[in-house]
C-alpha cells in the first residue's frame, strides 16, 4: 500500500513531534553531548597532522582530547568569572539602581501612560527582582560550570571514535561516499562557522572593553567577556550583549552616558557582527538569516540556553541527515540557503553534457 503524499507529510510531521519531545525531555543529556561533540569537531583536524609527523595514533588523540578540555576550561573560567563579577555589580549599585527605575517610572507616568502599565513597569523595574536575579545568576553559573566538565567523558570517547571513523572508507569502499560528503560538509561548516565567531567575537570584545574603559562605565572586562560570548549567539547575540551594559552606564553616568555607549556597539558591534560577519557566516555554513534567526529561537526552546550557542551545529546537522539525503529536496535544501543544490533540471536528464552537468550527482563534492 502507497501512502499519498499528505499521508507521508503528516507521518514525517509527527515522527519529528515525538523525536523533539524527546530531545526536550532529554535536554539535560543531549546539550552536553551537542557541545562534546562540537568540541571534537573543531579539535579534531589536529589528528592527521600529529600523526603525519610521527606521532603515534593514542598520542594524537589525547592532543585532541587536551585541546578540547582547554577550550571548556577557558570557556567555563570566562563565564564563571563574567557572572560572579555582574552579581557584585547588582549588589553595589543597588541604591543607583533604584533611584534610576524611579526616575524611569516617573518618566513613564508624566507621559500619560496608563496607571495599569506604571505599575506592571515599576513590577518589571524593581531592583530587588535585579538583587534576586544576580544572587541566582551566581549559583546557575557555578551549576553550569559543574555540568560542563560532564562533558570532559563525552569528549574522550567521541574523540577516540573520531580517530576510528577517519578509516571507514577503507573498510565499506565507496559505498559510502555520498554519507561521507554529507558528514564532511556538516564538520567543516561548524568548525568554520565557530572560527568565524571566535575571530570577530574576540575583535568585538577588545574594541568593547577599550570603549567602555576609557568612557568610565564600570567592569569592561565583564562586558567584553559578555561581548565574546553572545557572538556566538546568530543575530540577536549583539542585543543581549548590549543591554547590561547600557544600563549600568544609565546608572552611573545617566542619559548621556547611556546614550554613549549604544553609540559604541553601534559603531563596532553593529559595523562588525551585522554588516560585516554575515556576509563570512554564510560562506561557511550556507544556511538564509530567516533560518539562522529562527534556529536561535526554536533550539533554545528544546534543550535550553546551551541551544542557543549550538542552533547553527545543530540546524546543519538536522539539515545534512534529513534534507541532504533526500535526491528531491533540491528547492527544501535551496530554501534553507545551502547554494550549491543542483538545480532540478540537473537531475531531470542525466544524460545532459556541458561542463557545469551535475551528472546526476545529488551531493557536490566538499574539499
Amino acid at each position: 500500500m502507497t501512502l499519498s503524499p499528505m499521508l507521508r507529510v503528516l507521518g514525517g510531521l509527527a515522527a519529528a513531534v515525538v523525536v523533539l519531545v524527546g530531545l526536550s525531555w532529554a535536554s539535560e543529556i543531549v546539550g552536553p553531548i551537542a557541545l562534546a561533540a562540537v568540541l571534537v569537531i573543531i579539535c579534531h583536524p589536529l589528528h592527521r597532522p600529529l600523526q603525519r609527523w610521527g606521532w603515534p595514533r593514542w598520542a594524537a588523540t589525547t592532543a585532541v582530547i587536551i585541546v578540547a578540555y582547554v577550550i571548556l576550561a577557558v570557556m567555563a573560567l570566562l563565564l564563571y568569572f563574567a557572572g560572579v563579577q555582574f552579581a557584585h555589580l547588582v549588589v553595589d549599585y543597588l541604591p543607583e539602581l533604584q533611584a534610576t527605575a524611579d526616575e524611569v517610572i516617573a518618566w513613564l507616568a508624566s507621559t500619560g501612560l496608563s496607571e495599569q502599565a506604571t505599575r506592571a513597569a515599576a513590577s518589571v523595574l524593581a531592583p530587588e527582582k535585579l538583587v534576586t536575579v544576580a544572587t541566582s545568576l551566581t549559583g546557575t553559573i557555578v551549576g553550569v560550570v559543574i555540568s560542563l566538565f560532564f562533558v570532559v567523558s563525552y569528549v574522550i570517547f567521541m574523540a577516540a571514535d573520531a580517530a576510528r571513523y577517519s578509516h571507514v572508507r577503507e573498510v565499506f569502499g565507496s559505498a559510502v561516499d555520498s554519507t561521507l560528503a554529507r558528514m564532511r560538509a556538516f564538520t567543516v561548516g561548524t568548525r568554520r562557522y565557530y572560527i568565524v565567531n571566535a575571530i570577530f567575537g574576540a575583535i568585538v570584545a577588545i574594541i568593547d572593553g577599550i570603549a567602555l574603559a576609557a568612557v568610565g562605565v564600570p567592569a569592561p572586562v565583564v562586558w567584553a567577556i559578555l561581548a565574546f560570548v553572545t557572538n556566538f549567539v546568530p543575530n540577536i547575540g549583539f542585543i543581549l550583549g548590549l543591554i547590561p551594559p547600557a544600563v549600568l552606564a544609565l546608572v552611573v553616568g545617566g542619559w548621556p552616558l547611556f546614550l554613549v555607549v549604544i553609540a559604541i556597539y553601534c559603531v563596532a558591534n553593529v559595523v562588525l557582527q551585522v554588516l560585516i560577519q554575515p556576509k563570512f557566516v554564510a560562506d561557511a555554513v550556507d544556511l538564509s538569516l530567516t533560518l539562522s534567526f529562527f534556529s536561535v529561537i526554536f533550539w533554545t526552546f528544546i534543550i535550553g540556553p546551551l541551544g542557543a550557542i549550538l542552533s547553527i551545529p545543530l540546524t546543519l546537522l538536522v539539515r545534512a541527515l534529513v534534507l541532504e539525503a533526500d535526491p528531491n529536496a533540491h528547492l527544501l535544501r535551496w530554501l534553507t540557503g545551502k547554494s550549491a543544490a543542483p538545480p532540478p533540471s540537473a537531475e531531470a536528464d542525466p544524460n545532459a553534457g556541458g561542463p557545469d552537468d551535475a551528472g546526476g550527482q545529488t551531493e557536490p563534492e566538499v574539499s
